[in-house]
């Protein structure tokens, strides 16, 4: 299973890993999946109806057949914005030590950085100012072996990856590809608006990683969420581990009392749809050294798949 995730995963997932994405600025990584989909639906097994423009802002969705279910996966990440004298502002929860390099550019050209911390506040040490306002991101370093990937933004490049492995021969379904959920969210309730004029979804999954802890391990199977600071409709749980069960895909359960997700959004909306958050656990959260096991990443993959038959 490993070999054949090393084998078909690498020029894709390092093409998603290599684009800056911060949130507020999700159009390269927009523009990447259109002509990814573009180029890639004619071997699928169903042709989608894509939605995407000015209306949707940077959002992007994928119609399959009749859907009842949709997949949200958010395209942003978390990094920093220039501000005066050098600080920068954390775009999220980032992890901030001293030294760690930086990205990205303006229009003096591109910038790399590393983070200097003094007191309470947080420099950059780039020789010239840097534009106020750039978008700055990790710099990506990506190491895959036989067990493990490791790269800056796994979350949520892993979600978007297990999307568009789902794309291949899904036949029912909604693929919807989310802005801004690193800072706040704000994209879902009029995704959902426009999926619930258009075609009316009953339950929704989150395609998003989740953290490594003490109940939740490297090589344990695929995470279903039970709650983070949020919690899901337990009937609807009820079926997603009836169907765990019977798959025979190895999971592990998820009880958290922190944290949150694009599924915050669809259970604050005034639409009655389930959801529950389903991902691969990481290590090293928000840090340049994100860590996931490949066994995990293919739980995950082949449980989206049974999901979406099934649902």
């Amino acid at each position: 299973m490993v070999l054949e995730i090393n084998k078909s995963m690498s020029e894709l997932l390092i093409d998603l890993l290599k684009i800056n994405s911060v949130s507020g600025n999700e159009t390269p990584m927009r523009n990447f999946l259109l002509e990814y989909i573009n180029k890639r639906k004619y071997t699928w097994n169903v042709q989608p109806e894509i939605y995407f423009g000015e209306d949707l802002h940077d959002c992007l969705l994928l119609k399959f057949g009749n859907p009842k279910t949709a997949v949200f996966a958010h395209i942003d990440t978390i990094g920093f914005t220039t501000r005066y004298e050098n600080q920068l502002l954390p775009i999220g929860g980032p992890e901030i030590d001293e030294g760690i390099r930086l990205v990205g550019e303006d229009r003096l050209g591109p910038i790399s950085c590393k983070i200097v911390l003094n007191d309470d506040f947080v420099f950059h040490d780039f020789p010239r100012a840097i534009e106020r306002g750039t978008l700055l991101s990790y710099e990506q370093s990506i190491v895959i072996d036989d067990e493990f990937i490791q790269a800056a933004y796994l979350d949520n490049r892993l979600g978007i990856y297990n999307c568009l492995k789902l794309c291949e021969d899904l036949e029912n379904g909604w693929i919807v590809f989310s802005t801004y959920e690193e800072h706040g969210g704000g994209s879902i309730p009029f995704l959902l608006r426009f999926i619930q004029e258009l075609a009316p979804i009953k339950y929704a999954l989150i395609s998003d990683i989740t953290w490594v802890t003490e109940g939740v391990h490297h090589h344990g199977g695929v995470a279903i969420s039970i709650r983070d600071k949020y919690i899901p409709r337990k009937k609807f749980l009820e079926k997603i581990l009836k169907l765990a069960d019977e798959s025979g895909i190895p999971f592990q359960l998820e009880v958290e009392g922190i944290g949150g997700s694009d599924g915050r959004e669809i259970q604050f909306s005034p639409y009655p749809i389930d959801w529950c958050f389903i991902g691969a656990p990481e290590d090293n959260v928000h840090t340049p050294y994100e860590k996931v096991s490949l066994k995990d990443l293919q739980n995950m993959i082949d449980f989206y798949k049974y999901l979406m038959k099934r649902l």
